[in-house]
């Protein structure tokens, strides 16, 4: 399973130094008939509906995937002058503040903009940004092990600090990955300013492990995944996504009839994802119909199998197993990007000062 969850994030230590070489050549760059999207790794699309945006438009669509979404960010600041192409996607809540203040992008308001869920329209007088997609942040928990042990799964952030769920937990790094930031950043929302360092040093006296990355966490660490299993990892607890259990079904084989996999719904940071016209953008009018098509019905309809996100757009259709085996968090934690701006280098610097020192 290939998730942005991934993705490495340079926080707390400004931009990092980084080629300017995109990882592909540039061939098509600068050409009128070719849209060049930059995004993180994570990016997918069917083939045959990107096909169909290409036969109507007439453009021809390049990819240029770069990295984990906070080196993909990072790059685009320091290429914005000369960027490697049109249009980002992959920008999260957590770190849309440094690409706005940075001028990553210039204003487009996408056509269909207006079906888009109105809790995520933000930058409403500028329209930089266009929301993407949508998913949620929580602690996943291993069912067997919880029903093998007789022990209730936690179902918040409280219960995770309880004795009975003592050295169970994995998460990643905040200053390393997208999940891990998200965890904190949900921590930030529930106990405040003045009470998550209190929550994360009880945290770490209960045993939390802490990981680089949501690969190793949840394909190495954690007991529930099919990955897991493999490497008989220890952990029944891992930060990851509400769209995991669903991928735990759907790529199993054969299907099992109930997630192996559950979500503790009270431990939920709602992450949103954005693209945006680049600026300098060497084919604004290419980009400008790229983002028209992220936010169309057929994209909106066709990214959660493909992403493991929800879409944005209202009248966009779920998939049955999101439904049945990951929906959305009913009040899930959230932040405004304004709060995350003034404080997301500070609480991480201080987090990671608590935790790995």
């Amino acid at each position: 399973m290939t998730k942005r969850t991934t993705t490495a994030v340079v926080i707390g230590l400004g931009l990092v130094t980084l080629s300017a070489c995109g990882s592909s050549d540039s061939a098509g760059a600068g050409d009128s008939k070719t849209i060049t999207l930059v995004s993180h790794d994570s990016w997918a699309v069917s083939k045959s509906v990107l096909e169909d945006f290409e036969k109507q438009s007439g453009y021809k669509v390049r990819v240029l995937k770069d990295g984990d979404a906070g080196q993909a960010v990072n790059k685009a600041i320091l290429t914005k002058d000369n960027p490697q192409g049109d249009v980002f996607f992959g920008v999260d809540n957590t770190l849309l503040s440094r690409a706005l203040d940075n001028g990553l992008f210039q204003s487009y308001e996408a056509k269909g903009s207006d079906q888009i869920v109105k809790q995520y329209r933000i930058d409403q007088d500028r329209h930089r940004v266009t929301p993407i997609d949508s998913g949620d942040i929580c602690v996943n928990y291993d069912k067997a092990y919880f029903s093998k042990h007789k022990l209730a799964p936690p179902t918040s952030f409280d219960d995770l600090i309880k004795p009975a769920y003592k050295n169970l937990l994995v998460t990643e790094n905040a200053a390393t990955s997208s999940p891990g930031l998200g965890f904190l950043l949900g921590t930030a929302a529930k106990y405040g300013d003045d009470g998550w360092q209190d929550y994360w040093k009880k945290l770490k006296a209960n045993g939390v492990k802490v990981v680089d990355g949501w690969e190793q966490a949840y394909n190495d660490e954690f007991s529930g995944s099919a990955g897991g299993k493999k490497a008989k990892a220890d952990r029944p607890l891992v930060v990851s996504y509400a769209s995991s259990p669903p991928a735990e079904v759907i790529y199993a084989d054969p299907k099992p009839k109930t997630a192996p996999t559950g979500v503790a719904s009270g431990t939920c940071f709602r992450q949103v994802e954005y693209a945006g016209l680049l600026s300098n953008a060497k084919n604004a009018k290419g980009g400008k119909a790229l983002l028209d098509f992220l936010i169309g019905v057929k994209f909106q309809d066709d990214m959660p199998l493909n992403m493991f996100v929800y879409p944005v757009r209202e009248t966009a259709r779920v998939p049955e197993e999101f439904v049945k085996f990951g929906p959305q968090a009913k009040d899930p934690e959230t932040l405004a990007p304004a709060k995350i701006a003034d404080n997301r280098d500070q609480w991480v610097k201080s987090w990671t000062s608590l935790v790995l020192k």
